[in-house]
């Protein structure tokens, strides 16, 4: 009988992980060197991807970060190899790194949505893309893609956010039954609100600082969403995402996952 740990667990594990400067993507590498693994972070923000680094080899975790722009096919490659070539393979691939495109759909312009398909959508597919053989090469492994509340709960003014999360569910859903015959699992997470930099955006004033007034809105607005009455914190989405990487996922792949707090049940 295994124990808890080892089924939880992610000891002797190597995860890459996106978007790894902030938000879900610096709580889940945290979270996932915490349960053992050895993590690449990655992020347009090097420098900050490399302080959540040195805050991990500072609690005694093994983690090296590096730049990317998950838009450029080569820098994704380049990122994934350094799970191989720092820690001798890939066991997990965390493809975390998005951006928002605030607006309505009637006045998008070609130049936004290229932006945001390119880091939402095309990032996603390279990551994957680079990630498989070195799966592969382990036996198997776990995809796990960063989808949105967005696709259950159409809102106006977000339309081509929820567009690259709704293909980011349709690659998550094919790319299971393409990869499941070499023991890769693939699943995808669909945040609810959850309080980060992503959702603070709106709620600052024009100095930077945050507005508290608006603050408390938001969240007495996003409870309100929420049967249990929560909003939901980075590590909500990086515990739901052990989960899925770990032992105890094993028979969980083509899905999308929602740690919500109920905010689009029945809506």
């Amino acid at each position: 009988m295994r124990t808890l740990n080892e089924v939880f667990g992610l000891a002797g594990r190597v995860a890459v992980v996106t978007g790894a400067a902030s938000g879900i993507g610096r709580a889940t590498a945290e979270v996932f060197a915490g349960a053992g693994a050895a993590v690449v972070l990655g992020d347009l923000d090097a420098e900050g991807a490399e302080r959540v680094a040195a805050g991990i080899r500072a609690g005694g975790g093994r983690a090296v970060a590096q730049g990317v722009d998950v838009a450029k096919r080569s820098e994704v490659e380049s990122l994934v190899a350094r799970a191989a070539r720092d820690f001798g393979g890939l066991d997990v691939i965390c493809n975390i790194a998005g951006i928002p495109c605030d607006g309505r759909l009637e006045s998008l312009d070609e130049k936004a949505f290229d932006r945001i398909l390119g880091i939402n959508l095309k990032g996603v597919l390279y990551g994957c893309q680079a990630a498989i053989p070195l799966l592969a090469q382990r036996g198997g492994g776990s995809i796990l893609n960063v989808s949105s509340g967005a696709i259950d709960l159409p809102v106006a003014g977000y339309g081509a956010y929820a567009i690259t999360k709704a293909g980011v569910a349709q690659l998550t859903a094919t790319l299971a039954q393409e990869v499941g015959d070499r023991g890769i699992r693939v699943n995808a997470i669909a945040p609810g609100a959850t309080v980060t930099a992503f959702t603070e955006r709106h709620l600052k004033n024009p100095d930077g600082s945050m507005n508290q007034e608006a603050f408390a809105g938001f969240i007495t607005k996003m409870q309100s969403m929420s049967p249990i009455g929560m909003v939901g914190e980075a590590v909500d989405q990086a515990w739901l995402m052990l989960y899925l990487a770990s032992e105890a996922g094993r028979f969980c792949t083509g899905q999308v996952w929602r740690a919500n707090g109920g905010s689009t049940h029945g809506r």
